[in-house]
């Protein structure tokens, strides 16, 4: 399946996206999209032939849950509906707690990485069957970018495709800029492990820009794709000719012609690292080495369909194996290790709790680190609320921001961005309200016509506002 040179699709630049020219194929957020009927821009596309991918962003397959039915049913719909080849999600966890761990249910609002231990790779397995039944297409799974590191990890990231590859027969998404930010952030080597994942799997390739603040990358998506991602690429291409290549931009839009000239450059850097590599040793070869003696040197793609023989380290691997070797001994059932999902359900809810609740951090991580990618959640879902609820920081003005962060870093979100927004309103109201009387009745009125006949009473506020700052102790 050759899908060529394409650009993610956004409502913001869908009249730009339509005007470029030589594009193959668009990826579109599948949850930006009604399960019933397209937007006007994807139907002209289609129209003229360009194929529409669905880019999953809210199943969390890595998490330890099992997935969703009624997410799992809205990503077939849309698939059905795009008449896509394939759909896509990401290797990453976005909400924790709940039943598994008797806790309160928390989100993350954001793609959060997968441990890679054994006990994580066998949920996210089962989890990755349980969605390819559910699914009318095949399925790809995205490698994502990380601001911190798992203490004890059992696997390199190459590795840990490698596994997911075999057991499961599940397609790859590379994001190159992903693997760049893992350099950046985690000194993790992207040849090292492109030389370790099955590239023969590789469905397509995702290009994106970020930008690197104090040490750190930020993988914004809203800025040009820089040289060192670009080289990523040139390193993959080396490798394997991927079916697929894509640019993603999902915020500080530029002008068509800015993203016509980045994907030129995508073009042009594919062109000069084909005209360059050698014969490339694929994936599949190298995994096989890594794990077993050598014994055959067939390079075909795992199977889009039936998944292989469910394999899973031994005892022994976990702890280590001499020279990276991956033993294993076949689990009959298929199915996780016994309280592999309970490990991974309190390892991700401490973790996600620590960056959304302000409760202390796990041991073994990194503190300065978590305090980034705390103030990082916070800001992206500072932005996400401000574009579903635009009133609030024409009404707050400068003091938006300098209202939302603390209130988001201590509040967890737990019934999506439009609650999240009327939450942020009552907090204010319930504090104190704002100085500016034009303001406060501004925003009065505004929850309350989102929220009820009137807003709490003065009674009422004086027990949110005690019981808020008890919370906050």
């Amino acid at each position: 399946m050759r899908l060529g040179i394409g650009i993610g699709w956004r409502p913001e630049i869908a009249a730009e996206v339509e005007a470029l020219t030589g594009i193959d194929w668009v990826e579109a957020v599948a949850e930006n999209l009604c399960a019933d009927h397209l937007p006007d821009s994807l139907v002209r596309l289609r129209e003229r032939g360009v194929t529409v991918v669905p880019h999953g962003v809210s199943l969390g397959l890595g998490g330890a849950d099992r997935p969703d039915p009624g997410r799992l049913a809205g990503l077939a719909a849309r698939a059905e509906l795009l008449g896509t080849p394939l759909v896509t999600e990401h290797i990453a966890f976005v909400r924790a707690g709940g039943p598994l761990t008797a806790s309160p249910r928390l989100e993350a609002g954001h793609l959060l990485p997968v441990p890679r231990t054994w006990d994580a790779l066998d949920v996210l397995c089962e989890n990755v069957r349980i969605a390819q039944d559910a699914l009318p297409v095949p399925l790809a799974l995205e490698n994502i970018a990380a601001l911190v590191s798992w203490p004890g990890e059992e696997l390199t990231e190459g590795q840990f495709l490698a596994e997911l590859v075999e057991r499961t027969g599940v397609r790859l998404l590379i994001d190159v800029a992903n693997l760049h930010t893992n350099h950046v952030n985690r000194g993790e080597d992207p040849a090292k492990a492109l030389d370790e994942l099955p590239v023969e799997a590789i469905a397509y390739v995702h290009v994106a820009g970020g930008v690197e603040k104090d040490g750190v990358w930020h993988d914004t998506h809203a800025h040009p794709v820089t040289a060192p991602v670009l080289d990523v690429l040139a390193e993959l291409r080396s490798r394997v000719d991927p079916p697929g290549v894509l640019l993603e931009r999902d915020d500080a839009f530029p002008p068509g012609a800015e993203l016509a000239a980045e994907l030129a450059t995508i073009r042009a850097t594919l062109r000069a690292a084909a005209a360059v590599a050698p014969a490339p040793r694929t994936g599949a070869a190298v995994a096989a080495a890594a794990v077993d003696p050598p014994a055959s040197t067939s390079t075909a793609p795992p199977a889009l369909t039936a998944p292989p023989a469910s394999a899973a380290p031994s005892a022994d691997a976990r702890s280590g194996a001499p020279g990276g070797a991956l033993a294993r001994t076949a689990l009959p059932s298929g199915t996780p290790r016994p309280g592999a999902r309970d490990r991974t359900a309190v390892a991700q809810t401490a973790l996600l709790s620590a960056l959304v609740a302000g409760t202390p951090a796990p041991e073994g991580f990194d503190h300065r680190r978590l305090r980034v990618q705390s103030r990082a959640l916070a800001a992206k879902r500072a932005d996400v609320v401000a574009k579903v609820a635009p009133e609030l920081p024409e009404i707050l003005g400068d003091g938006y921001r300098a209202a939302f962060l603390p209130y988001a870093m201590s509040r967890p979100m737990n019934g999506g961005y439009r609650r999240d927004a009327m939450e942020f309103a009552e907090r204010i109201l319930v504090s104190g309200g704002l100085p500016d009387p034009v303001a406060q009745r501004r925003l009065t009125h505004w929850w309350e016509d989102r929220s009820g006949p009137r807003p709490p009473g003065r009674a009422t506020r004086l027990v949110r506002a005690a019981r808020a700052a008890l919370a906050g102790k």
